[in-house]
């Protein structure tokens, strides 16, 4: 089976790809879950900077793959991804429906010259709700443009409205995020941690879809955990559980 992430660490930085050319890097449901857990073993790890991107020039992502439908907030860093370290998003073409949340939910975003930010979802009939956190983010008109009438936000704009920290020629995304990643190796760990924390705890307005996706995410932990293992076997058996609180 071909690999759909693929990982790097080099200098207290972790890089992060996805890996489905093939379908412009669509977020299957292995994806997703792949996602989670490489960012769990950066959280873990002393790495202390993570890059996330897509193979190639074409797209970021295409959003997801609707033929394996991911559990989505599995991947959007803040909610599935959990960690209090740096994450920056580099993004080259098409930047599409949950990629477009996923970016969002990043602390940097370095985009190519070509990227192309959408979040088509009203004109397909459905949506996950994540993204009303966009108009917290960016100018309120400019993301009510995008999500009412579906407006593609070019790389250019997408700086000008504070969205792209930076926009770099394609191909030089991915080595200029890594440059700022590299830059913030050097700061103090703790400081980084608390002020993305004191940001994304105290400061930044949190939607019901935001909510709930925590939700789910605490209530994962739960039934995935060694002591819900436990307990269905104990069942089995007949026993007194034996919980460990893992």
């Amino acid at each position: 089976m071909d690999m759909v992430l693929l990982t790097h660490h080099d200098d207290g930085t972790t890089l992060i790809t996805i890996n489905r050319p093939e379908r412009r890097n669509a977020i299957c449901a292995q994806t997703a879950i792949e996602l989670q857990q490489a960012f769990a073993e950066f959280d873990r790890s002393a790495q202390k900077v993570a890059v996330v991107t897509g193979t190639g020039d074409d797209a970021f992502s295409s959003g997801a793959d609707v033929s394996k439908l991911p559990e989505l907030w599995r991947c959007i860093p803040t909610l599935g991804i959990t960690t209090e370290k740096p994450v920056i998003a580099a993004v080259a073409g098409h930047c599409v429906g949950g990629a477009l949340v996923m970016t969002m939910m990043c602390d940097l975003l370095v985009a190519a010259d070509n990227a192309k930010f959408s979040y088509p979802e009203a004109a397909l009939g459905f949506t996950g709700g994540l993204i009303a956190s966009l108009a917290a983010r960016i100018p309120h008109k400019v993301a009510m443009e995008m999500l009412l009438l579906c407006r593609t936000l070019g790389a250019q704009r997408a700086y000008e409205v504070g969205f792209a920290n930076e926009v770099v020629p394609v191909g030089q995304q991915v080595t200029r995020a890594l440059a700022l990643a590299r830059e913030m190796t050097a700061f103090s760990p703790m400081v980084l941690r608390t002020l993305k924390r004191f940001v994304n705890d105290g400061v930044m307005a949190q939607g019901p879809s935001e909510r709930m996706a925590r939700a789910n995410r605490d209530l994962a932990m739960v039934r995935d955990s060694e002591d819900a293992r436990e307990a269905k076997l104990a069942f089995a058996q007949k026993r007194k559980p034996q919980f460990t609180g893992r």
